[in-house]
């Protein structure tokens, strides 16, 4: 604690440089009736330095705690502020955060002059130079990207940066997820997001969860980011590191993003037959991985001021039952890139003399998949000499890391979501459930066909909604591929299992896949 009246008026001296404080003194004074203490005036240089009230709070009492400073300023300081811009403005003015003051008082004119400062001395100049570039230091430091990649060479995606810029700025929201298939493009949107809002947060902070780290390792990683004063010298048990980042979130404004989040969640399931017992497969967490699942109830749940982004091909169990449109939890499920975007990365990726037709056919194909885009591309220079034309007379659109992709996920599903994807590769126009019903052999309830298809889609691999579920081109390729040699499988073992109630030809599967392509 400040001893002193003379330590008091030292602190964030530089705000008279670029400030009339003597006429906002005397202003505020006349608001509140009676003159501001050392301490008031103190907190409002330190406002007008741009210093949040934890950076004030570490400032002045070497501390992360920031409850005494918010209580001054929202008891004392702001309301004084209100009333005194009302009265200048002639109508109600409110303070609704501490980064709103400076912009509100350099509204009203209390803000010095540029020809003011200049007459500042060389000395004074060199002194803010050198305390800029520590402010800016500081500054780097709570930006902490962690692995996050290069997204110098980013495309598209406007409407979904506005849509989750929008929840986490103006609609507080506590906690986004953003889903889809794999090579989607989530890690490069989380990355992109980030950047674009950093100024907005007191500490960024991203970290990728594809080694799966334990939520221990995670949260001694983060905590001393948040809390750099704080008792760094023991690894912090999960149960209180939870409860810490907790008042980190509140005391500081933090946007987290944890990239990956589907590394640490997998299927539960048995198999056996479809009887009405029959336990369909679930998204759970890896064993050993079950607390977080108390870390996103709690992030959901409890009131703070900061903003986590997840990113995932599968949505855990916890954010479907927290989740709605005007909730504090939310999610966006991202589909490809538009025609102009891919035609973009086979550019960048040296497919310069790309037809609008070839780059036409491989966005349809592909679905608009970036990274799916990028890898093709390579081959096609790799294997090809760029020749799109060549590539897709072999009429092979999945291999290589495509397919190790796909793999994957589609690996994770359980037999009876299996069954529905291979039913729908055979019938986009998804005729009925009671028809999906009849073709799987053997025979389940409606109601684990509806369960297996809600799993599906918080996996990211469906589209839609009833009556119409459907599946990306790239996916349904995939899928008949699978068939094929499952039936070919059968056929080597001469079982007379069936995939469904009617027998499938290799040929006439494949022409109704080239078909597909045609129409598409």
């Amino acid at each position: 604690m400040i001893s002193n009246s003379n330590n008091v008026e030292e602190e964030f001296t530089e705000a008279k440089n670029n400030w009339n404080l003597e006429k906002l003194y005397i202003d505020l004074a006349s608001a509140k009736g009676k003159a501001l203490t050392p301490v008031e005036k103190k907190f409002l240089r330190g406002l007008l330095c741009g210093l949040s009230p934890a950076e004030i709070a570490k400032e002045v009492y070497k501390s992360r705690s920031s409850s005494t400073v918010r209580v001054y300023l929202s008891n004392g300081l702001y309301k004084y502020l209100e009333e005194m811009l009302s009265i200048q403005a002639g109508s109600s003015i409110k303070v609704k955060n501490w980064s709103r003051v400076t912009h509100l008082l350099e509204k009203a004119g209390y803000k010095k002059k540029l020809f003011t400062i200049e007459k500042i001395s060389n000395g004074i100049t060199a002194n803010k130079n050198l305390e800029t570039d520590v402010v800016r230091m500081k500054s780097a430091q709570k930006h902490n990207w962690g692995e996050a990649i290069d997204v110098s060479l980013f495309h598209g995606r406007s409407t979904e940066l506005a849509s989750i810029a929008e929840w986490i700025l103006q609609e507080h929201c506590r906690l986004a997820i953003l889903l889809g298939m794999g090579g989607i493009g989530k890690t490069a949107l989380s990355v992109k997001l980030a950047e674009q809002v950093k100024d907005r947060f007191e500490y960024v902070i991203w970290r990728s969860l594809r080694l799966a780290p334990s939520l221990e390792v995670l949260l001694n990683q983060i905590i001393p980011i948040l809390d750099p004063d704080g008792d760094t010298g023991n690894p912090v048990a999960v149960e209180d590191g939870i409860g810490q980042l907790m008042d980190c979130l509140r005391s500081s404004r933090c946007l987290i993003v944890l990239d990956h989040f589907d590394a640490i969640l997998c299927s539960s399931y048995r198999d056996g037959s479809y009887g009405e017992d029959f336990t369909l497969s679930q998204i759970c967490y890896r064993p050993g991985y079950e607390i977080y699942g108390e870390l996103l109830l709690r992030l959901g749940e409890s009131q703070h001021q900061s903003s986590i982004v997840l990113t995932s091909r599968e949505k855990p169990q916890e954010i479907a039952a927290m989740e709605g449109k005007t909730l504090p939890v939310r999610s966006l499920k991202l589909t490809g890139l538009d025609g102009g975007d891919i035609r973009r990365i086979l550019q960048v990726k040296g497919l310069v003399n790309c037809s609008e037709e070839e780059g036409e056919v491989l966005f349809k194909r592909y679905g608009g998949n970036p990274l799916f885009i990028q890898l093709v591309a390579t081959a096609i220079q790799e294997l090809f000499a760029g020749n799109i034309h060549e590539f897709l007379a072999q009429d092979t659109l999945v291999f290589g890391d495509t397919r190790m992709i796909l793999d994957q996920q589609f690996q994770r599903l359980s037999s009876l979501e299996k069954q529905i994807m291979y039913w729908l590769a055979l019938n986009q126009d998804f005729a009925s459930l009671r028809k999906l019903q009849r073709d799987i052999i053997p025979r389940v309830s409606q109601r684990l066909i509806l369960e297996a298809i809600e799993l599906l889609q918080r996996r990211s691999l469906i589209e839609g909604q009833l009556p119409t579920f459907f599946l990306t081109p790239v996916l349904m390729e995939y899928i008949a591929e699978i068939m094929i040699e499952e039936n070919f499988q059968l056929s080597q073992n001469k079982s007379t299992t069936k995939l469904f109630s009617y027998t499938i030809f290799e040929t006439h599967l494949k022409n109704y896949i080239r078909e597909n392509r045609r129409n598409a």
